[in-house]
């Protein structure tokens, strides 16, 4: 599984990416956009082929999800830790993020699949990971209810090691939109995976 997580901020032609890289096979796009208002988040799903909306998974403004028939939506490990899932779980597919092996092996099996980071030393937070042991961790897995999904430094160099290192999918940020050409980096990634 190849998932993308858009950037904070605005990128020029975005929607017109997304939309080719889902033509390209995306599985899942998750759009975080930290601060962006309700109606900036609006404009943006908008411009997105409402053919791709199942691939979607907000971030924030749960509420656009029955608009848009949107039934994904990933909680930030601290609403995890208050339950604000909880209002959501039987209609919705959840997704969390963890930064530790033994806290996601204690993630309950309604959570579709978690990430976990920082895999590889950041693209797009600079220093962040220098000394991650994520990679190596993961060989004391034993959750086999939630799909392990790697975050973190992950591009077309490494992306094989994600799926060697028994990651069930790998989730893409900075080594798509810190690039020249997004598509062309994305399509890249995807072939140089098993996963095709």
């Amino acid at each position: 599984m190849i998932l993308v997580i858009t950037p904070e901020q605005k990128f020029p032609n975005e929607a017109e990416i997304i939309n080719q890289m889902f033509q390209e096979g995306l599985d899942l796009l998750h759009i975080r956009k930290p601060g962006i208002s309700k109606s900036e988040l609006t404009a943006f799903i908008s411009n997105i082929d409402q053919s791709f909306y199942p691939q979607l998974v907000l971030h924030t403004h749960y509420e656009l999800g029955k608009e848009h028939n949107i039934s994904r939506f990933h909680y930030r490990e601290a609403d995890r830790e208050e339950k604000k899932y909880k209002p959501v779980v039987e209609e919705h597919t959840i997704s969390t993020s963890v930064h530790d092996i033994r806290v996601y092996n204690r993630l309950e099996k309604e959570w579709e699949y978690a990430f976990i980071s920082p895999f590889f030393p950041s693209i797009s937070k600079k220093g962040y990971g220098e000394n991650t042991t994520v990679m190596e961790d993961i060989n004391s897995r034993n959750n086999e209810h939630v799909k392990l999904i790697a975050l973190g430094g992950i591009d077309v160099e490494n992306i094989q090691k994600v799926f060697d290192a028994g990651a069930d999918g790998a989730a893409l940020l900075g080594g798509i939109w810190e690039r020249e050409e997004p598509l062309e980096a994305f399509m890249k990634c995807r072939k140089k995976s098993f996963y095709n």
